[in-house]
């Protein structure tokens, strides 16, 4: 006699049958309804940004505990954690420059950690790392982003090197978890540590996108205005919802394996 599924159990069976672009709808919907969900309990919305951060603090504490503990690296993408770590080298610089505040300490320790992660990597459990999974190019996302970041920058009084920099770092963040997927579609199976760690990145990536959408609706488009003028604004938008749908289809599968019970993540062919 087979034991009888939960609700949340049977939600998940019935959406996993659906469709692609029924899935995409539902995503949206449950997007939506969670913004509107943040919008109403949180007053001061600065916070959801420091919520990202936060997030992003505990993805890192969980890949520093699967270094330390278990003494490998397979399944870390090193090229994700470089261009993490380049972004935020940008970004601090921008906000050494531009405007010093409690982001500027939070992205401190968040490259603090992300460069011992990648000293880990590189000396001391170099043999565990899986070079021939990560092949991600990775001017494949750089050159791209430098391209659109001269053709695309803010429009504001700082110095014109700073707003290319500052654009820079805004198109690569979006993108510089490619490689970690990259690394977790070649391998199709993703163990625990790992999978918390690009979950976790794909929370705070949804916080970050969320701040940002209703900042501009709270302010009624106001903010956009003062990023500047031209394509620039609206760029800001888009690479924040593009790094969040990039690891939507992931975290819909966290939560389905989560929920069965499986502390093993294996992801169908075409995921990531």
């Amino acid at each position: 006699m087979k034991a009888e599924k939960s609700p949340i159990q049977t939600v998940m069976s019935w959406i996993r049958r659906q469709p692609p672009k029924v899935k995409a709808f539902l995503c949206v919907v449950t997007a939506m309804t969670i913004l509107v969900f943040l919008r109403v309990i949180v007053h001061e919305h600065d916070n959801l940004f420091i919520a990202s951060e936060a997030v992003h603090a505990v993805g890192i504490s969980v890949l520093i505990y699967k270094l330390t503990r278990e003494k490998t690296c397979a399944g870390i993408s090193l090229k994700t954690q470089e261009l993490t770590a380049l972004f935020l080298a940008v970004r601090l610089y921008c906000s050494f420059v531009m405007e010093f505040d409690l982001h500027t300490l939070l992205d401190s320790a968040t490259l603090a950690t992300t460069l011992w992660v990648i000293y880990m990597i590189r000396f001391n459990l170099r043999p565990t790392y899986m070079e021939d999974k990560d092949n991600f190019a990775i001017y494949y996302v750089v050159v791209p982003c430098a391209v659109v970041s001269l053709l695309i920058h803010p429009s504001t009084r700082h110095h014109i090197i700073n707003r290319l920099f500052w654009a820079f770092c805004v198109y690569l963040e979006a993108v510089s978890v490619l490689p970690q997927l990259r690394v977790m579609q070649n391998t199709k199976i993703v163990e625990p540590f790992t999978a918390h760690y690009v979950f976790a990145l794909g929370i705070a990536r949804f916080l970050s996108c969320a701040h940002w959408i209703l900042q501009v609706l709270d302010t009624r488009g106001r903010l956009l205005t003062a990023l500047g003028y031209g394509l620039w604004p609206l760029m800001v938008l888009l690479s924040e919802i593009i790094q969040t749908f990039i690891l939507a289809d992931f975290c819909y599968y966290y939560v389905q394996s989560l929920m069965g019970g499986q502390l093993v993540l294996r992801l169908p062919s075409g995921v990531v």
